[in-house]
């Protein structure tokens, strides 16, 4: 029951899909007013409208109203300059340095279906009856300009995708100072506030804490979304927890700079805002133009945060993600970095592969060093031509004897950077980013390409897709070891410097763009020194994300953890690594890294020709174990059971489509000195259906199996996994 009305004589707009509604009024004649964003209701007659009275210290934008103030209204929209004084959606300064502005409302439309953002990615449907979208026009006169806002409501999931258009009507230049894709206040405080932040090899930590009298703010400005902040802010009933409460979240489907906040006002009204972060954003507008905002996925759920992150999972999956391995089984891949890191030649691949090919994996992955010049992070990035000396036949008659011998081809590039040694920064040094006063700052021994640069942009383009014309590549890992300094261009004039960091962004989403369609049978796997672009923006062109560059498995079950809170496993690169592991130096069993590995995308990343032969033997078993069950835990409904962020054990399952097969994890970190009888209690199975545990005689319940639960047995030592199967019977 997809639907959207106008109610004229309250003056207000009701949009519905029969699971949630989101409701929002006309104050005044001229302003936005919030209502209800929650649980469907069936008819709205205002039994929750605000109190106007007159209050000290409000500013009165109706003269003859004492009652009635902008800082006291829950807010759809709010301006700035005009008496609310917590934070603004928008900040625009006319040509005489100004920021004073009056949007009022001025007419709506009503639209089937969804439109598609320019040059952005976002959510799309492929028939008109699977959304509809509301557009408001709010009009500043004197300024001749007009915010166009848009609110798309989903038949099939409890989504509204929000974000805001700004079109310059007059015929002076405007200046975007601010600009958030949604705004929306909650009357009352008395919420919990979650969010997701991290470091390099510590990505997506989980942060839980109490709203007080002040803002929270969660942000970015090292030109990615980054590992230190997800552009993600969800709001929590008290008592909400992983299978119950209300939960109202937002994720921003961008992968630049961005601002979350959550900012309790003086009359305990919370305001939940995403959007582009001012401190590195600013857009000039001048006549006709119009800016368009990223797009904000807006949540709501009644089931907890399994059931919040159960929404963003089914919308990624089927209305993000797109072509070719939206569907299609995930391959499992061999990765040759950590076997030879930057000394690789053709000899050892095929050897590397062959073996590969033995033990069931159906990839086989060229990391750094395949290309001219690069022995060392020191150099050759920015020429992408094949060393010859490494791969005399080249990397086309490789990959054509690996296909022959039935394993995939794939290859690592990192098309943003440049070093400074390479061709192309002799011929031009202009191309990156860097101010011209000052000597560029370096990072890895490398510069960032300015891709706001059309020039630098069709380079990128014509050097891939060189090699993948050439090259039977079936995966490409699309790597970034390096955020922005230096915000300069010698491409963009004075006016439009300030826009660099927003239109680097939308640089990438062209070249992205443009290879994904030309190169539809390419998995494309997004990397940024492991999750540092782990963004739903990112998800649109690469279906999945190299999750971590630490694969210690203990550490991996935090990350991975954290990050089903947003994204689907289907998308999490995840790999079995060598002992000592790399990042913290820590032993766990070949078992227990599988059984981490196989809850995201199974790859390898070891040297095969230094493990024996009961080592391969059980990758072997692994491998050919995982092929049956893959299916449930790439393409299932995720549930998480135990947090490794509160317990010493943790545990999730995956429930498969039609609902009949379930495969259950179980990790213990550490041992115990006293033995405490464990049981784990399952989620997502049917009551009153039957279910066989795999290696067992045993029928169970559902609801046996889910209330009183199953007993794990006595475990002895440290890092210990079970792996449970179930079948519906």
């Amino acid at each position: 029951m997809l639907e959207i009305k106008y109610d004229e004589k309250q003056q207000l707009f009701m949009l519905s899909n029969g699971s949630i509604s989101y409701i929002l009024g006309i104050e005044k004649n001229r302003y936005l007013r919030h209502a209800y964003f929650g649980k469907y209701i069936k008819s709205y007659n205002g039994s929750n409208a605000p109190l106007f009275y007159d209050r000290g210290f409000c500013s009165n934008p109706i003269e003859s109203d004492r009652t009635f103030s902008l800082d006291t209204l829950l807010a759809e929209y709010p301006d700035f300059n005009q008496g609310d004084f917590r934070n603004p959606a928008y900040i625009i300064q006319t040509k005489d340095g100004k920021r004073v502005s009056r949007f009022y409302y001025s007419g709506f439309s009503i639209i089937d279906g969804k439109e598609k953002l320019a040059g952005l990615p976002s959510v799309y449907t492929k028939n008109t009856d699977e959304a509809k979208t509301l557009r408001i026009v709010l009009k500043d006169t004197i300024m001749q300009a007009s915010i166009y806002l848009y609110y798309t409501i989903l038949a099939k999931y409890d989504v509204v995708c929000r974000h805001a258009e700004i079109v310059n009507q007059g015929e002076a230049d405007i200046y975007i100072d601010r600009l958030m894709s949604f705004s929306l206040d909650f009357a009352g405080c008395d919420y919990d506030v979650m969010t997701l932040s991290g470091a390099h090899l510590n990505e997506k930590n989980i942060n839980r804490r109490a709203l007080c009298s002040d803002s929270i703010v969660m942000e970015s400005i090292r030109g990615t979304s980054s590992p230190q902040a997800t552009p993600f802010v969800a709001l929590m009933e008290k008592d909400a927890n992983e299978d119950r409460g209300n939960v109202w979240a937002a994720n921003f489907i961008y992968s630049g700079d961005f601002q979350a906040s959550v900012q309790v006002g003086q009359y305990k009204t919370t305001r939940m805002q995403i959007g582009m972060n001012s401190t590195t954003f600013g857009w000039h507008l001048s006549s006709g133009k119009k800016f368009v905002s990223p797009e904000s996925v807006l949540v709501y759920s009644d089931k907890g945060l399994n059931g919040m992150s159960q929404i963003f999972h089914g919308l990624y999956r089927h209305q993000l993600c797109r072509g070719k391995y939206k569907e299609a089984l995930r391959p499992v891949l061999l990765n040759s970095w950590e076997a030879y890191q930057f000394d690789v030649d053709e000899a050892k691949c095929l050897n590397l592969a062959r073996q590969a090919k033995e033990l069931g994996i159906e990839l086989f992955v060229l990391d750094d060093g395949w290309f001219k010049n690069r022995c060392a992070d020191t150099q050759g990035l920015g020429d992408w031509l094949e060393d010859r000396e490494k791969f005399p036949h080249g990397l086309k008659s490789l990959a054509e004897k690996l296909n022959n011998e039935g394993i995939a081809f794939g290859i690592w590039f990192e098309p943003e950077m440049v070093s400074a040694g390479s061709e192309l920064y002799r011929n031009h040094p202009d191309w990156i980013i860097r101010s011209q006063n000052y000597e560029p700052i370096l990072s890895r021994y490398q510069c960032v390409l300015d891709l706001s640069n059309p020039q630098v942009c069709q380079y990128i383009i014509d050097r891939l897709s060189d090699i993948l014309h050439s090259v039977n590549v079936s995966y490409v890992k699309w790597d970034m070891n390096r955020h922005l300094t230096d915000l300069g261009s010698a491409y963009l004039d004075d006016k439009q410097q300030k826009e660099l960091s927003h239109r680097y962004v939308l640089g990438l989403y062209y070249i992205m763009e443009t290879l994904t369609q030309n190169f539809p049978n390419v998995l494309f796997e997004s990397c940024s020194s492991g999750g540092g672009r782990y963004d739903a923006g990112m998800l649109h062109y690469m279906p999945q994300t190299w999750a971590s560059d630490n694969t210690d498995a203990v550490c991996r079950l935090k990350i991975q953890y954290g990050t089903s809170m947003l994204f689907p496993p289907i998308t999490m690169g995840s790999h079995v690594s060598i002992v000592p592991n790399h990042q913290v130096g820590r032993i766990t069993s070949l078992n227990m890294r599988f059984a981490v590995a196989m809850a995201g995308n199974l790859g390898y990343e070891l040297d095969l020709n230094k493990l024996d032969e009961a080592e391969k033997a059980e990758i072997k078993r692994q491998i050919s174990w995982y092929k049956n069950i893959r299916e449930i835990t790439q393409k299932g409904t995720f549930y998480r059971m135990e947090s490794p962020f509160e317990r010493n054990t943790v545990s999730w399952c995956f429930v498969s489509e039609d609902e009949t097969k379930i495969v259950c994890c179980y990790y213990q970190i550490l041992a115990e000195p006293i033995y405490t009888n464990p049981v784990l209690k399952l989620k997502g199975l049917k009551e009153n259906a039957l279910y066989r545990l795999n290696g067992q005689d045993k029928i169970f319940s559902g609801s046996e199996l889910m209330y009183a639960g199953l007993t794990v047995p006595k475990i002895e030592g440290d890092f210990y996994s079970e792996i449970y199967i179930l079948q519906r019977i």
